[in-house]
């Protein structure tokens, strides 16, 4: 007698999340200067606001109510990394290297501020700033003069895929995103005031130590630990909910309240 083939699914929730970074990569070539550190620095020696650095204040901003969500739920880069993960799932050692995002971070922010002080400050407002027609992809470079946008495309997705591949999970989320610093003191802030946010319960006593919770983690984070000890809180979570999902005891939850 022949047997139905079943075929297991993901969680729901978890196709969601998948489709939404497949649809930010396949943007990624639309979207890509507007995640540039590069053009902030160039916009700011003009005294301009541009579209990536209106981005990363929204990222700010939304990380005082929904901490880093974006990482799990939309970064194109992020998207590309868990995309990498059959090729590499080890866990990242990102404890260790987390420091490497705020080497690079610290200086570049410092290099921002002192430009646009000597350009007068900050004047005016253009979201489009060196980019032709609002699309990355139109666009030939910086002034005419700048390389391609593909170019700039391919090293982006050569890095974040590459350190993926060679390091584990998010490697790059762990190391080199210059996006994520925001985010994370947003997140801090959020925690000083303890206003309401988006954030993870856990239930201790829920809790029969399967480990899946932290094999599935994508940051590679101890999380069988953090429902032990109660407290979720952990800077590098992106809230993508695979704890949550893969919990068949439910010791894990979204919540929306305030809290550390």
């Amino acid at each position: 007698m022949n047997k139905e083939l079943r075929i297991k699914q993901w969680p729901m929730r978890q196709r969601i999340r998948t489709a939404l970074l497949y649809v930010s990569f396949l943007l990624f070539p639309v979207t890509l200067y507007y995640f540039s550190p590069v053009l902030i620095i160039q916009s700011g020696m003009e005294g301009i606001i541009n579209g990536s650095l209106i981005a990363f204040a929204l990222m700010f901003l939304s990380s005082l109510f929904v901490g880093r969500l974006w990482c799990g739920w939309a970064c194109p880069g992020g998207a590309l990394q868990d995309f990498a993960a059959p090729i590499n799932n080890r866990p990242t050692p990102g404890g260790k290297f987390n420091w490497v995002k705020w080497f690079i971070w610290t200086p570049w922010v410092v290099l921002i501020a002192i430009l646009v002080i000597q350009a007068g400050g900050y004047q005016r407002i253009e979201p489009f700033y060196q980019i032709e027609h609002g699309v990355t992809l139109l666009t030939s470079g910086a002034d005419g003069n700048g390389a391609p946008w593909f170019i700039i495309y391919y090293v982006v997705v050569a890095l974040f895929a590459g350190l993926a591949i060679l390091f584990g999970r998010r490697a790059g989320c762990h190391t080199i995103c210059w996006m994520a610093p925001f985010m994370i003191l947003g997140r801090k802030l959020r925690n000083v005031w303890k206003w309401p946010s988006l954030r993870l319960i856990a239930t201790p006593e829920q809790c029969v130590a399967c480990q899946t919770c932290g094999r599935d983690c994508p940051m590679s984070l101890d999380v069988p630990a953090m429902v032990q000890r109660g407290d979720m809180e952990d800077s590098e979570c992106i809230l993508c909910g695979k704890c949550v999902d893969s919990c068949t005891k439910h010791a894990i939850r979204y919540s929306f309240r305030s809290g550390k």
